[in-house]
């Protein structure tokens, strides 16, 4: 049997900033933002700083830092693979990245009926 496609997963961009931004700040976490403050954006976390609910979903690892994002958003998504990527500018205010020059981003792609049919079901 194949291994399952993962929730998330990150460009090799995103993982060189990650690993940065662990070396300066310890583990980390991340949380996709639904729209509030800095908008739809992936916000990353030293670990234990960001309160995760009973009501968040846990959709996998990046290199080890857990990826979070609340359940409403996540039934609104949950047909789609997340994408976290880099580009230049500005980070949400809240977010590590923010005064790097740099700021994550989601992308996202589709899941094929294929895929979904293979997937877990999301940790909670």
């Amino acid at each position: 049997m194949p291994a399952a496609i993962p929730r998330v997963t990150a460009t090799p961009a995103a993982l060189d900033m990650l690993a940065g931004l662990r070396r300066r700040h310890g583990p980390l976490l991340f949380f996709q933002s639904g729209g509030c403050c800095d908008g739809s954006a992936p916000m990353c976390y030293p670990a234990g700083e960001f309160d995760i609910s009973d009501t968040d979903v846990y959709l996998g690892n990046l290199d080890g830092t857990p990826f979070y994002m609340g359940r409403e958003q996540f039934e609104y998504w949950e047909h789609t693979q997340l994408i976290i990527d880099v580009v230049d500018g500005n980070g949400g205010m809240f977010s590590l990245d923010n005064g790097t020059g740099r700021r994550f981003l989601t992308r996202s792609r589709l899941f094929s009926d294929e895929e979904l049919a293979a997937l877990p079901p999301p940790a909670r």
